[in-house]
């Protein structure tokens, strides 16, 4: 289970980004995280993973403290941000290597898992070129492959979709669901209101740093007109943004 308790983040210049966030999320779900731009969804994520300290409050992976127990907490965590961060000046299969060192994975399983998360993502073929010759989606897909190799408790991604193509969209999605059956969590966040409807089991809308509302998507309808969507939903949640 993901436990976030009381969260709150309030910057030098006396922005308050989140406002005491409360959430928990169980394994063998997709968490879809969506609200307004400059509406807290980044610097939660980072706080969930653990690059930015909350003023206070706690969060718990799979009952371990991200703050009192670092290492074991980032062992269980995996983390695609919104832009690519990758050592450029290293090989595909090299930065791929790298990972799998600093998570101790052995050789055969690397090799299994290299195999098969680049071949779903269409780089296996580009991976001994150096990273600053791939395209910003092709970075995209050894950044997720990189975060798939570790078999992560919690694989948490910022705005997946930008930049891949639509089989790797298709594969990502699926992989999603296989994690998710595998009674692991996937907690992402997404402008695109269509794949958050269609795929997960749970969204929370943030919105000024508070999230407003958390349920499944049966439950965001309850008492609205049956035609609307979840972007109509998000629209009307949202309308002073």
């Amino acid at each position: 289970m993901l436990t976030i308790d009381r969260i709150s983040k309030t910057y030098a210049n006396g922005v308050t980004a989140v406002d005491n966030f409360n959430l928990e999320v169980e394994g063998g779900n997709i968490f879809g995280f969506i609200g307004p731009n400059g509406a807290g969804k980044t610097t939660s994520i980072k706080m969930i993973v653990g690059l930015l300290k909350p003023d206070h409050g706690n969060i718990y992976i799979d009952g371990v403290n991200i703050w009192t127990d670092s290492l074991e907490a980032k062992k269980l965590v995996a983390y695609v941000p919104d832009q690519p961060e990758v050592y450029t000046k290293l090989k595909g299969i090299e930065y791929l290597n790298f990972i799998s060192d600093i998570y101790k994975i052995d050789s055969e399983t690397r090799k299994l898992r290299i195999e098969k998360y680049t071949k779903l993502f269409n780089i296996y073929d580009d991976l001994d070129k150096l990273i600053e010759e791939y395209s910003h989606g092709m970075r995209q897909k050894i950044v997720l492959s990189a975060a798939l190799i570790q078999d992560p408790y919690l694989l948490i991604l910022d705005e997946p979709m930008v930049g891949l193509d639509p089989k790797s969209s298709f594969n990502l999605k699926e992989l999603m669901k296989e994690r998710a059956r595998e009674g692991k969590i996937v907690f992402f966040s997404t402008h695109i209101l269509e794949v958050a409807e269609n795929l997960c089991d749970k969204i929370g809308i943030i919105s000024k740093g508070k999230i407003i509302k958390i349920g499944t998507i049966e439950e965001f309808k309850e008492g609205v007109q049956s035609e609307k969507t979840l972007e109509n939903i998000f629209l009307e949640l949202t309308e002073n943004d």
